[in-house]
């Protein structure tokens, strides 16, 4: 059993994972969300709520104890809040980080998929860039994990790329994400501070 905090559990991939993770595993999920209201009726044996910003350091240091990982799925600011989590999980202790970037931000994405989806092309991906500069330079036990466009299919015929490898594919189904979430949790040495791309096969 693994003690996980799902940042972001209200967002679509981050209330897809916490399904996941409540169908395929006997995890405790801690759930942190600005409007904890939106989880809806929680599972009292292995769910507990937590209100609070990623970017409220007291909210986070109640969030994070006892926490073996955290899965970080977020919109906004992204580079304060990979600082704020950087910080707090550092002085928590606490070193396995999952978060979710996207796709483009290495410009990895060749022309045959793409390429006016790269960061050189497409400004707005700056802040996941910036988000996961600030993680690598940490000195946490990260996977960033960058998907491609998703979709609600139900499959999860997915592959795996690393950073300084081409992007393999356009689109990717949240489940998929679910699963890839699922896997690095539940093994520290997988993808360890390293950067996966992932998409549909």
């Amino acid at each position: 059993m693994t003690n996980v905090l799902i940042i972001g559990a209200t967002g679509t991939v981050g209330s897809t994972t916490r399904r996941y993770f409540l169908d395929h595993t006997t995890d405790q999920l801690t759930l942190m969300a600005r409007n904890t209201r939106r989880l809806g009726s929680l599972d009292a044996e292995r769910e507990r709520a937590i209100t609070g910003s990623v970017t409220d350091q007291a909210a986070l240091r109640t969030a994070l104890k006892g926490q073996d990982v955290v899965f970080a799925a977020l919109s906004g600011n992204l580079k304060a809040m990979a600082q704020s989590l950087v910080a707090a999980m550092t002085a928590a202790e606490v070193k396995r980080l999952l978060f979710i970037t996207s796709m483009g931000i290495y410009n990895e994405i060749p022309a045959t998929i793409g390429a006016a989806g790269n960061l050189a092309s497409n400004p707005v991906l700056q802040t996941y860039r910036d988000a996961a500069d600030v993680i690598e330079a940490s000195d946490l036990n990260y996977t960033i994990i960058r998907p491609g466009w998703f979709d609600q299919g139900n499959d999860t015929d997915y592959q795996v790329t690393h950073k300084g490898e081409p992007f393999g594919g356009h689109d990717v189904s949240v489940i998929s994400i679910a699963d890839l979430v699922t896997r690095l949790a539940h093994d520290p040495q997988l993808a360890a501070r390293d950067s996966l791309g992932i998409n549909r096969k």
